[in-house]
């Protein structure tokens, strides 16, 4: 584990903020065009999550927390990664390497968020660690378990009972069954739409979406070749391609195609169905999500358009402060995957 604190920089000096990690040359990725939202043909790419006034970064090998305290201070912590991945190769398989990916994507994030919500209000001088989450091992798979089932019960299962009590699919063929999947998907989305558009107006949650903003911009800047600089990461975009959000449409994009393909039942077995099949929905999208960030094809592009469309209500401008917490996280993630490349 590495930790360090830094004071609050001089604003007027942000080349000095941080020690100088510039990237060797020959390490450098390949410049990414503007309108791609964020494709990287390296063989390692990084990817975070906005935290409680705070960025998570991560790699292949490592993870880094960074926190802004009640005194100005940044408090950024390392650790090494320990995924399924890394020890069985047949987690690697197509489809189910996203199955496992979001559980232990989830059960990270919920483990950083709960620790920087903790590292930001404790009174500045007290100190912590990264697992100083006030959770369990236990309570932390709860809590992921919690969260899922809250997912399943809004966009899932909401929008087939919504469906169902509408009337839809009385004659019963395939047509019908045809209907009855677009209506449900067309519910679903509506209901994602709202749920982001909501918790985008809180207080609380914007600074959340402005962090997610400067996470996107430093991994623009580092992607794009650049020096990791407040001036040079301000400039880039607040969208990404390889983004959650997008994830989570494309999720629901699949699941029309594949609760069409197997048909409209009575509610229960319905939502039996549907909850048994929210893994292989899971596996497919991220398998697109992947396709869609490798390269600037015109059905790549469509692939991505949805999610850097959301973007814009979940990934805000950040300010300067934001943006030095997210090159924090950034640094060390990146020093760890070069030395080793």
């Amino acid at each position: 584990m590495m930790t360090d604190t830094h004071k609050q920089p001089d604003h007027n000096q942000p080349d000095n903020m941080q020690p100088d990690h510039k990237q060797p040359d020959n390490m450098q990725p390949d410049h990414i065009k503007p309108d791609t939202g964020g494709v990287c043909a390296k063989p390692f790419t990084v990817g975070g999550e906005a935290l409680i006034e705070g960025v998570m970064m991560r790699g292949q090998r490592s993870y880094a927390i960074a926190v802004r305290r009640q005194d100005g201070s940044i408090q950024v912590e390392q650790h090494d990664l320990n995924l399924l991945s890394h020890r069985h190769k047949w987690v690697k398989l197509p489809i189910l390497r996203g199955i496992v990916g979001l559980f232990e994507s989830m059960r990270l994030g919920i483990k950083s968020l709960m620790f920087s919500a903790n590292l930001a209000e404790s009174p500045a001088g007290e100190g912590t660690d990264e697992k100083d989450t006030g959770l369990s091992e236990g309570a932390m798979i709860a809590t992921v378990v919690v969260a899922l089932c809250f997912g399943v019960g809004l966009f899932i299962l909401m929008p087939n009972l919504v469906t169902k009590l509408a009337g839809f699919n009385k004659g019963g063929t395939a047509g019908d069954s045809v209907a009855y999947n677009l209506v449900e998907g067309a519910v679903r989305v509506g209901i994602f739409l709202a749920y982001l558009f909501l918790i985008s107006r809180m207080k609380e949650l914007r600074r959340v979406f402005q962090y997610h903003g400067a996470e996107h911009k430093a991994v623009h800047c580092f992607e794009s070749g650049e020096e990791l600089t407040v001036d040079n990461v301000q400039k880039h975009s607040t969208r990404h391609a390889r983004c959650g959000t997008a994830l989570l449409f494309l999720v629901m994009l699949v699941s029309i195609l594949v609760f069409t393909l197997v048909g409209v039942h009575s509610l229960l077995v319905n939502l039996i169905l549907r909850v048994l099949l929210i893994p292989f929905i899971a596996g497919i999208a991220y398998e697109l999500a992947k396709f869609s960030g490798r390269s600037d094809s015109l059905l790549q592009r469509i692939l991505r358009a949805p999610g850097l469309l959301l973007q814009r209500l979940t990934a805000l401008e950040p300010d300067r402060e934001q943006i030095e917490v997210a090159i924090a996280a950034l640094r060390p993630v990146l020093d760890r995957e070069l030395s080793k490349t």
